[in-house]
């Protein structure tokens, strides 16, 4: 079931008044009930896969605290560790399927690792009770693209008692509605033209597949963060607060900077649980180089099959080192041009420079065949076609100049609010203050947006997500 699908709206419809009618001291399994038929929704043996692997590690986790010797419970961690990766490699790289790959497989997996981690590490103590510890494998909202959960900040929100606020409920809903706008009507529309482009990548100029490699790039972030909105805007509905897992990517002023702020949970995951155990930055800059490549190659690995996938994670790590090498170079090119590394003009280079070396590695992520991007890099730099730019060239490829225009102007509008939140002004809370009035206009705007501009397909439904496939 998709987020950006009628049943959803119908299941919610359901969910909300059960939720907060029941005693609240069940409040919880409600959610679990409804997370458990949301997934048999999508697949009853996926729904067995997941369930499996949630009773293994949720078992695992009692042992290891049982135990007392270290070396029984790191083999129990090792042994259930490599049983969870053994699946998810299995059902993503070797069935390539054949086999109906898990919904969220992904992402409940890293979850149940920190899980047994933390458990490991004494940092929390084991759930006793299986139903509060499926219930944090399963819950809904998250199960899609995330954000990455951690027990500790999630369970003790399932077992708080929780009254129907309305003004909670309308955060909810705002922050849904900005989820689905920037899923149905940017991400959507967008991407006809990029597939179109990327399609017969062979035909066209240099400037037509750099037009597409920018409308990739801010597809996939208008995706993903637009499913995350929809997401923690419903768990909000239920008093559930999932972290934010974007801040503002696109403003970032380094490669490092960028993954501070995209996928905040993924990257998190991979500091917290691979970074750090493999000796992070604390046994030299050599060793930190290595230990940057290394967890970037292991992020392009769990984005997908193929080498242009390890290849995209290669050249994050492979910018990040370089950015370190290059610091002194960088910082006396700035005094020659008489720039001040911490004013403006330097951020803004910066700026620009980082996300155009993420554009170039997100290329590398959009297609299919490592050649194919070199060609598509070479073609954008030898024979570039500015006059499309200034004709109606761009509309042959699925979406007229009138939708383009339209486009650019939620793209913008995106971009306004992203700078906003960048310098700290949250706009929901500005809407907040308006009178009811004003609100509601701008409520019916982006309802409106939604429903006559949003791109749908059979029954009304949106296209699925694109990190769902992650």
């Amino acid at each position: 079931m998709s987020f950006c699908s009628l049943k959803y709206g119908y299941f919610l419809t359901l969910l909300i008044p059960c939720y907060f009618i029941v005693p609240k001291r069940i409040q919880r399994y409600v959610l679990l009930v409804f997370s458990i038929v949301f997934y048999l929704m999508y697949s009853e043996k996926a729904f067995i896969i997941m369930t499996l692997s949630g009773i293994v590690v949720y078992a695992t986790a009692l042992w290891v605290r049982r135990v007392e010797n270290k070396g029984t419970q790191k083999m129990l961690l090792i042994a259930a560790v490599s049983l969870n990766v053994g699946v998810l490699f299995f059902l993503k790289y070797i069935t390539r399927g054949s086999i109906i790959l898990p919904l969220g497989i992904s992402f409940y997996t890293l979850a149940l690792i920190g899980y047994l981690m933390d458990v490991y590490r004494e940092k929390i103590m084991p759930e006793t009770n299986f139903f509060d510890f499926y219930l944090f494998e399963t819950f809904f909202p998250h199960i899609l693209q995330g954000p990455i959960a951690r027990y500790d900040t999630l369970a003790k929100q399932f077992k708080e008692k929780h009254t129907f606020d309305y003004d909670r409920f309308c955060r909810g809903l705002q922050l849904m509605l900005w989820g689905f706008i920037k899923k149905m009507v940017i991400a959507d529309r967008a991407a006809i033209v990029v597939n179109n482009i990327y399609d017969t990548y062979y035909t066209v100029g240099g400037t037509e597949l750099f037009f597409a490699s920018i409308l990739y790039t801010l597809t996939i972030f208008a995706d993903f963060s637009g499913c995350v909105d929809i997401a923690r805007g419903t768990a909000l509905i239920f008093g559930i607060r999932l972290s934010d897992n974007f801040r503002q990517p696109y403003l970032a002023v380094s490669v490092n900077d960028f993954w501070k702020r995209w996928h905040i949970s993924l990257s998190s995951w991979f500091r917290d649980y691979l970074y750090i155990p493999l000796g992070g930055n604390r046994k030299g800059q050599c060793r930190r180089w290595v230990n940057v490549l290394l967890v970037f190659g292991v992020s392009g690995i769990w984005h997908g099959v193929g080498l242009n996938y390890l290849l995209w994670g290669a050249l994050h790590g492979g910018y990040q080192v370089l950015g370190s090498v290059l610091k002194p170079l960088r910082q006396k090119c700035y005094r020659l041009m008489k720039i001040c590394d911490g004013g403006k003009a330097a951020q803004i280079l910066k700026i620009f420079i980082t996300f155009q070396l993420v554009n170039i590695a997100w290329i590398f992520f959009r297609v299919t065949d490592i050649r194919q991007a070199c060609y598509i890099l070479k073609t954008m730099i030898l024979h570039p076609t500015p006059g499309v730019l200034f004709d109606e060239s761009l509309a042959q490829y699925g979406v007229s100049m009138k939708g383009l225009h339209m486009l650019g102007l939620f793209v913008i509008l995106l971009l306004f609010v992203e700078i906003l939140n960048y310098r700290g002004i949250k706009l929901r809370d500005w809407i907040n203050r308006q009178w009811l009035v004003v609100r509601w206009c701008i409520y019916l705007f982006g309802i409106m947006a939604v429903v006559v501009l949003g791109i749908y397909g059979v029954d009304y439904n949106a296209s699925d997500f694109i990190y769902m496939k992650f």
